[in-house]
């Protein structure tokens, strides 16, 4: 079985003791690769040395977290973005999106670093890395108005309703990304997730944040996008290797990388 960690922050210092066991690790549990987003200019060159260092498992992407979008610095980190788009190849723009949960304040810059990036996907032929946080709503509707049949993407970490998830598949060419929440008890999402076609989802563990049960509380890790895969085939009552088949297919379809 082969499984694609979709969203996976593994440049971060939370590994960097023993990033080379984390990474053999995955592979042993058949995560064979693992797709990194960016956060800011200060975690570029990480991002891609670690990448660089494996590349035929890890792949990076470009963008701007939007809890990194301030006033100050908003332009030259969009100017870099731009210009590592235009000199390095990468599967994705992101994470990009909106983040109204630490500050609701950036809401307006939020939005037009956003959609700035949406622009330069669609320019490079790249899908984009949806962080919605408390802003779900405001995100669909700039992806709505922006969408055609040149941009594609993932809302990560969805944990929404029905109803977004449906907006979310109107959309045609996005998917929901499904990690480590779905094994939570009380996150509701499990019974949602039961509704949804499993063409529409994307595994990712969001590493080193919100480890699945019964990890729950510790460090993430790419290898266990396994449990997460396996709590998803006991939801829609499949064989894990389906799961590991369809949501792989979903991936690669999405980030081409075959």
């Amino acid at each position: 079985m082969n499984f694609i960690d979709t969203h996976t922050h593994l440049f971060l210092k939370q590994f960097e003791k023993d990033i080379d066991n984390v990474i053999e690790h995955a592979i042993a549990n058949g995560v064979n690769k693992m797709l990194l987003p960016n956060i800011s200019s200060e975690t570029t060159t990480p991002m891609i040395k670690l990448c660089k260092k494996y590349p035929n498992n890890c792949f990076p992407m470009m963008g701007l977290h939007p809890c990194e979008v301030k006033k100050e610095s908003m332009q030259k980190q969009l100017s870099h973005v731009q210009q590592m788009l235009e000199k390095e190849k990468f599967v994705a723009v992101g994470e990009i999106g909106l983040d109204l949960y630490w500050d609701k304040t950036t809401l307006d810059i939020q939005k037009a670093a956003f959609a700035f990036q949406i622009q330069l996907a669609k320019q490079h032929k790249l899908p984009i890395v949806i962080h919605v946080r408390e802003s779900f709503n405001e995100a669909i509707e700039i992806v709505e108005e922006l969408n055609d049949e040149t941009l594609s993407g993932v809302f990560h970490c969805f944990t929404g309703s029905k109803e977004d998830a449906k907006r979310i598949i109107d959309l045609e060419n996005f998917y929901l990304g499904i990690g480590g929440v779905l094994t939570f008890k009380n996150a509701g999402l499990d019974k949602m997730i039961e509704q949804i076609n499993l063409r529409h989802l994307i595994l990712e563990t969001d590493s080193p944040y919100l480890a699945p049960a019964p990890f729950r509380g510790k460090r993430n890790e790419s290898k266990y996008i396994l449990n997460i895969a396996e709590k998803l085939a006991e939801i829609k009552n499949l064989h894990l290797e389906e799961v590991a088949t369809i949501s792989t297919q979903n991936a690669n379809n999405l980030f081409k990388i075959f």
